[in-house]
């Protein structure tokens, strides 16, 4: 649109004043279009809300359960132990009442009291020393074997290289910060090369796991996937994720779309069912079945309905939100599938919506006086997204296998861009692919609900890291 000045303005028509003025209204709609958004209405995060931040707002219907633990629920309180490490006896010396000596007297039973705490952690240095024997025949000089992983004079322990770890790739802790704790709590002087050196040991070990983990998402039943941006080097590189119920596994690379996700080599193995957002990307692949994320959809029918007051949008979130209570509900109580007479009336009342979404779109489109603001082609798209594909948006219906939302990518994809957050960026390529590779390993022993301590000790004490039992062939 040209600059107009105050004096131009004179010297229009009443149409070209219209026509300015048409113009000019959908700018401000796309704008406040724009200002609009938020966490809870589009996919923005909720740290960019600053002091906008909307009041909370639960999808969730009110229930008369009170708040806190329901009935049934098991809690976890802490409960006194058979075997405590520490007994400490107090003898009761004189009566509280008349003041006579009970010293000889023997105690008819001990009241307990059980204090749980934790021993002030300290290092402790383990000297090897290997024999060197002369041989009284040959005279050929032998020393012992040391244990593979003692290959050093001085060097630190397991315990050290997987708390390290575990720290910095788990917890997220800085190296900084991590070498102030070593020194503060187990008065350990590590260097930073020390514990970048850690990292790479073990993600260098990671192999046989990471190529387990990659084949059980392969031929899992269904599978979740996601990106995220993350700077590398000052670049923006991208993050992906592709995660099941008992595994997760990270790749990290500068493109988002297929050209990252055929070098990862998930999604285009994949034969079962691929849940994500709708981006055309992950629609590419055919061999596979896809199911769309319902959070997304309920950001943008929210989205559209606070904008534009589109009744049908109102009318979908309450369908979809009804549908998954009742999927829940019938999952709940050991059904595999929804009855066809439940799945027959949310069809139709699923067409009927569309139907009215239909009626409401204009029916013809003239751009003689200005083009559609964004409200409005969005509203459309999202309309004939619903209409197109709702096989893929109503698949948690359809099987219980898939999920309402894609949430389980998410949340693994979150803690990954809290470390972004937290570092900035990562300084290396080789920072971020040990990264990835730890996580995806720490993230499936999680899931696996085995200790990971136990687990990053395995990959420095034994030729293959620990496993979770789905790889032996039992069922977790």
């Amino acid at each position: 649109m040209n600059r107009l000045k105050a004096k131009d303005l004179s010297n229009l028509s009443k149409t070209e004043l219209i026509d300015l003025v048409t113009k000019l209204y959908g700018v401000i709609q796309d704008l406040e279009d724009r200002v609009s958004k938020n966490s809870q209405n589009s996919g923005k995060p909720p740290s960019s809300d600053g002091y906008l931040k909307p009041s909370p707002k639960s999808r969730r219907e009110k229930t008369d359960k009170s708040v806190g633990g329901q009935n049934g629920h098991t809690g976890n309180t802490l409960q006194q132990i058979n075997n405590p490490d520490l007994i400490k006896v107090y003898k009761v010396t004189k009566c509280c009442k008349c003041g006579a000596s009970l010293e000889d007297i023997a105690p008819i039973r001990h009241e307990c009291r059980q204090e749980f705490d934790i021993i002030k952690p300290r290092s402790i240095v383990t000297e090897h020393q290997g024999e060197v024997k002369i041989c009284s025949t040959c005279l050929t000089s032998n020393t012992s074997v040391f244990p593979d992983h003692i290959n050093s004079p001085a060097q630190y322990g397991i315990n050290v290289r997987s708390y390290s770890i575990y720290l910095n790739q788990y917890q997220l802790i800085p190296f900084k910060r991590l070498q102030e704790m070593f020194k503060d709590c187990f008065d350990l002087h590590i260097s930073q090369g020390s514990l970048v050196n850690f990292n790479r040991h073990c993600a260098n070990k990671l192999s046989p796991a990471l190529d387990a983990i990659k084949s059980d998402i392969v031929n899992s039943k269904v599978a979740h996937f996601d990106e995220i941006s993350m700077r590398i080097n000052g670049k923006i590189n991208w993050l992906h994720v592709a995660s099941t119920k008992r595994s997760t596994y990270y790749g990290i690379h500068s493109k988002r779309g297929n050209v990252a996700m055929d070098k990862i080599g998930i999604l285009p193995k994949i034969q079962g069912t691929a849940i994500h957002d709708y981006w055309k990307p992950y629609m590419r692949y055919y061999q596979c079945r896809h199911a769309l994320c319902n959070a997304h959809h309920l950001r943008e029918l929210e989205f559209i309905y606070e904008r534009s007051k589109k009744p049908w949008a109102k009318k979908m979130m309450k369908l979809l939100l009804r549908i998954n209570k009742v999927v829940t509900h019938y999952k709940g109580i050991g059904e595999n599938k929804l009855p066809d007479k439940e799945i027959g009336f949310f069809e139709k009342e699923y067409q009927q919506i569309m139907d009215d979404w239909f009626n409401e779109a204009p029916i013809e489109y003239t751009p003689s006086l200005t083009k559609r603001s964004q409200i409005e082609i969005r509203s459309e798209n999202l309309g004939d997204r619903f209409n197109l594909k709702r096989h893929l948006i109503l698949g948690f219906m359809y099987n219980f296998d898939i999920e309402f939302t894609n949430n389980l990518a998410e949340q693994d994809i979150r803690m990954c861009k809290v470390k972004s957050k937290i570092s900035g960026s990562f300084r290396s390529d080789r920072g971020s692919s040990n990264f990835v590779k730890i996580r995806s390993y720490i993230s499936t022993i999680r899931k696996n609900k085995q200790n990971i301590l136990d687990a990053l000790s395995s990959v420095f004490d034994s030729t293959t890291p620990l496993l979770p039992d789905w790889y032996l062939g039992r069922t977790v």
